[in-house]
């Protein structure tokens, strides 16, 4: 989903409406002019940018792979995959959760992990981005695993500085989370009693701001879910996102009637009390997900949440702790997809790389 997309509608969109665009062909379009630089040849990953340029077989392919990583109890195991490699965990901006499960995950499979201290890096002290990572290229890396509050700088790394290293996207300003957005496709996966197919999936929240949103609805349009719902404030819902194959519902009760997954997103708490958001009560109020409007969705309906949480504004104690919360289980899957996607980008730049020395 494009981070051109605002909020400067003037009118919420009924569930009625109809949207101008075809969203398959949207879709189609936008995964097309995304998989170039991200995907060898024979279609295998080298770097991991985004959902948005995958199609299902290879969205499957990396929840197969992540499935790998269980054993017959659903415990995670180690895998020596990644032994000799050094992954490079470059945070431009905080992270807590995203930034350590990498680790866990790169530990897992062996990798020798460094995590660079941005806040005292030379960019700090003048140094461009190009010269950082080209010596930081040269301190013999092979993966870097990129955060950054500007849209688009893991495409940026992968395809005009250093193309040789795998790129992995933990996160690019409003654009893109994939990793994020395919551990909660794990969790659905591996916790939804229904395919993908025959799913019904609202998410409710921030959709304006929110890089999960953006890779969820992607990775659930890829995966074949028809019938994808969002609701939030009007001025925290982007123009024209209708485009993309989502209902726009103004209210959350309708909205999460019958539905199979739910999906909360957090709210940064500089909205609140400015004038895209007058309150947290008020948010709760409307959109809070409670267990009255659980009890609205399908008895065995998922509770999801990228976290972190703000409890009593986003969703109720009651539901984030509840029997139809999986929130905890994201967490552990977060692992299970890391470890999949560094493994399989680096065996698509060993690929790539045999690739260049065999015609050469």
């Amino acid at each position: 989903m494009s981070n051109s997309i605002d909020s400067s509608t003037k009118n919420t969109v009924s569930p009625s409406a109809t949207a101008k665009f075809d969203p398959d062909s949207i879709h189609q379009r936008l995964n097309t002019s995304l998989s170039r630089p991200q995907l060898n040849a024979d279609g295998s990953i080298r770097h991991f940018l985004g959902v948005e340029g995958l199609n299902k077989v290879q969205l499957q392919a990396i929840i197969a792979k992540a499935e790998t990583f269980f054993d017959e109890n659903g415990q995670l195991i180690n895998s020596p995959e990644l032994d000799g490699c050094t992954v490079m965990n470059l945070f431009f901006e905080p992270s807590t959760r995203t930034r350590t499960t990498f680790e866990v995950a790169e530990k897992r499979l062996g990798a020798n992990v460094l995590n660079i201290d941005i806040e005292r890096s030379s960019t700090k002290k003048g140094e461009s981005l190009r010269d950082t990572l080209w010596n930081l290229q040269a301190m013999t890396a092979d993966i870097f695993v990129v955060r950054h509050s500007a849209s688009g700088a893991a495409h940026f790394m992968a395809t005009e500085v250093t193309p040789d290293i795998a790129i992995i996207n933990g996160g690019d300003g409003w654009h893109a989370h994939p990793t994020q957005g395919m551990l909660d496709m794990l969790t659905i996966h591996r916790e939804a009693p229904r395919p993908f197919e025959e799913l019904s999936v609202a998410i409710i929240g921030d959709i304006k701001h929110s890089r999960v949103a953006r890779s969820d609805i992607s990775a659930l349009q890829t995966l074949g879910v028809k019938d994808i719902r969002v609701c939030a404030p009007r001025t925290l819902l982007p123009k024209g996102i209708e485009r993309f194959g989502v209902t726009v519902y103004e209210d959350m009760n309708r909205c999460v009637t019958d539905c199979d997954v739910i999906i909360g997103l957090r709210i940064q708490n500089e909205r609140i009390g400015s004038p895209l958001l007058a309150s947290s009560s008020e948010y709760y109020k409307h959109y809070g997900i409670t267990p009255e409007r659980v009890a609205l969705a399908k008895p065995d309906a998922l509770v999801m949440h990228p976290g972190p949480m703000n409890r009593g504004v986003e969703i109720a104690s009651s539901v984030a702790d509840g029997a139809q919360s999986v929130i905890l289980k994201q967490v552990n899957n977060g692992i299970a997809i890391r470890m999949a996607v560094l493994s399989l980008a680096m065996q698509g730049q060993r690929a790539h790389q045999a690739d260049i020395h065999s015609n050469s």
